[in-house]
């Protein structure tokens, strides 16, 4: 029987990896401005690169890296605050990363993504510490962006259920617009149901009806007495449902 363990005689090979490949992988869609930092702890010296100059509204040269000029771009809100954590791993040379904001030279908020890990020297000291900032704002603002696309479009499209109902309402009863409005939000409240619930409730029967047809007023009429509350479940039994549901894997 062939053993699939590698000995020292047959090295694993491995399909070499394209950098098209790993962009793929890698990569998120957004670009992020990256920078390095570098601080040693016996004497006190940073350094960073450009971009970290670049995400703070400096330009390289125009302070001198350190605690100081970190702690003059720190957020207001985020100054009293400390990270534990980060401190821990600090001291013992543990990877880290931590998160807070800053204020730019323009007066900008912006969220930094600050890693780092410490470096040993022969005795096993922490000497150095060393890693990335990170600024993400351009992801924050993206997931902002896709929020706010979301609510104007299921506000659109509740809008447009309110209206369609009102103009079959105005058809059916030959009423204005403000007859309309106030029909609907009648039959909004005698079921209990906010009146874009009320409006999608009553076009949805009105639609499975075929339309109006003949009967138009008794068509609407019965649209409209059908219309009753949504059962929406508590937030335990909405896991409860998600634990039911069959494993796709």
């Amino acid at each position: 029987m062939a053993s699939n363990s590698m000995t020292a005689d047959t090295p694993e090979r491995t399909a070499p990896v394209r950098p098209a490949s790993l962009a793929e992988v890698l990569a998120l869609g957004t670009h992020l401005v990256v920078g390095q930092y570098r601080v040693e702890l016996g004497s006190g010296s940073w350094w960073w690169s450009d971009e970290v100059y670049q995400m703070h509204g400096w330009a390289p040269g125009d302070v001198e890296p350190g605690l100081d000029a970190m702690r003059s771009r720190k957020h207001p809100d985020d100054r009293a605050r400390v990270v534990r954590a980060a401190t821990d791993a600090l001291r013992a040379g543990r990877p880290f990363s931590c998160s807070h904001r800053i204020v730019d030279g323009h007066g900008k908020a912006r969220c930094v993504v600050i890693t780092g890990q410490g470096r040993r020297d022969a005795r096993g000291r922490v000497v150095e510490i060393a890693g990335y900032v990170v600024d993400v704002t351009p992801a924050q603002r993206e997931t902002l962006d896709r929020e706010a696309n979301r609510a104007v479009t299921r506000a659109f499209v509740s809008a447009a259920s309110v209206e369609q109902a009102k103009g079959v309402l105005m058809a059916v009863h030959g009423v204005d617009d403000v007859a309309a409005s106030h029909l609907l939000a009648e039959a909004a409240g005698a079921a209990g149901v906010p009146v874009q619930e009320t409006a999608a409730q009553v076009m949805t029967a009105l639609a499975k009806a075929g339309g109006i047809g003949p009967t138009a007023e008794a068509t609407v009429a019965g649209a409209v007495a059908a219309v009753k509350p949504v059962a929406r479940p508590h937030a335990h039994e909405a896991q409860l449902a998600r634990r039911r549901e069959p494993s796709r894997r």
